[in-house]
């Protein structure tokens, strides 16, 4: 990485940003579901979603969506 603001590559600047903000609003907000009970019936359709997009019968790879939104 460069030794100053000024040296960053507008991508470099924009991630370090981005990762700054995201932090902070982790620490402002934290988890608003931390410490809550994932009720069983949630948490069987999500165990089913996983298991449906592991076999490929849903979900898009993300490398496909970036592509497809021009951001790759």
């Amino acid at each position: 990485m460069a030794a100053n603001v000024g040296q960053l590559t507008p991508d470099e600047l924009r991630d370090i940003i981005g990762s700054v903000v995201e932090e902070k609003l982790r620490e402002l907000l934290g988890d608003p579901d931390d410490g809550l009970e994932l009720r069983a019936e949630v948490q069987d359709r999500l165990l089913q979603q996983q298991a449906s997009v592991a076999r490929g019968e849903r979900g898009e790879d993300l490398n496909d969506v970036a592509k497809r939104l021009g951001l790759s």
